[in-house]
């Protein structure tokens, strides 16, 4: 365990597991952000959140190479432990759960945990085996630190409803917790991927959330879909965006497309811009 320059560091499932069963033991509540590092103020805001809600807070640090697909490239995903882990000191996270893929899937793993229905449209479609690795990797989480709660990012809003649905459909003992969007001044949520972005790349960024929140705004007052996933697509177009991987209204529950607005529900998109795919999406009000 290494002790200096942010929350301790355990790299094998026995040292977090005896982390954790102190605390029980101490009757202190636990919280958990699991993430794949390359930390920003998103992530940030759900440590806080962690520790705010709870005694403890304890932070994974995993690129979990089950939900890279076969043309995202696993080994450029940016990777600065050091830096993620004096971020994480800022905001008085306990501990950072730091293994290796050895320790997460060990010779012969051969479990994988899928969640039906909710993966059948946005992202699922685009990135075939994404969600069955994000389920299972998250299942292991949380039956290794045992935390009272989970936290993750509502910009991630179709992976926070198939962990919900992974939690619930389980048994786990565990309420799964959405941390509102974090953004930059201009709109633009904030995503490791963005730094990937040219500088006029990033300024172009900026369209997504503005045009999102408008079409938003207007199927709240009971517009069409259709019409206004038009206007966003052609927005995104005029922007310098490339490929659009989809435009789409669901309701939150079940992440099912609809013709008009049953709320809650949300308007979702994801788009490139260069070799960058920006996601987003924005309530309907």
């Amino acid at each position: 365990m290494s002790l200096s320059s942010g929350p301790a560091v355990v790299r094998r499932i026995g040292e977090l597991r005896a982390a954790v069963a102190l605390w029980r033991k101490a009757g202190e509540s636990v919280g958990l952000v699991p993430t794949m590092g390359s930390l920003h103020e998103g992530h940030l805001a759900l440590a806080r959140k962690a520790k705010e809600d709870n005694a403890r807070a304890v932070a994974t640090l995993f690129i979990n190479p089950t939900q890279f697909g076969a043309n995202e490239d696993l080994a450029a995903y940016p990777r600065n432990e050091a830096e993620d882990r004096a971020l994480l000191g800022k905001t008085g996270a306990d501990l950072l759960f730091a293994p290796g893929a050895d320790e997460i899937y060990p010779k012969g793993f051969a479990t994988t945990v899928t969640v039906a229905r909710l993966t059948d449209h946005l992202c699922g479609p685009h990135r075939p085996g994404h969600f069955a690795g994000v389920a299972t990797v998250v299942a292991k989480l949380l039956a290794l630190a045992l935390p009272d709660r989970a936290y993750f990012g509502e910009k991630d809003f179709q992976q926070l409803q198939v962990v919900r649905r992974m939690a619930r459909d389980l048994d786990l003992p565990v309420a799964i917790l959405g941390v509102p969007t974090v953004r930059e001044e201009d709109g633009l949520a904030l995503s490791s991927r963005n730094r990937y972005l040219s500088a006029k790349e990033r300024l172009r960024a900026a369209a997504l959330p503005q045009l999102l929140r408008a079409a938003a705004a207007h199927l709240g007052d009971g517009r069409l879909a259709v019409a206004e996933i038009d206007i966003v697509e052609q927005g995104l177009s005029a922007a310098g965006f490339g490929k659009i991987d989809y435009v789409t209204l669901a309701d939150e529950a079940e992440l099912q497309p609809l013709a008009s607005a049953k709320k809650p529900c949300r308007l979702f998109a994801a788009a490139w811009l260069g070799r960058t795919r920006l996601i987003d999406n924005w309530p309907v009000l």
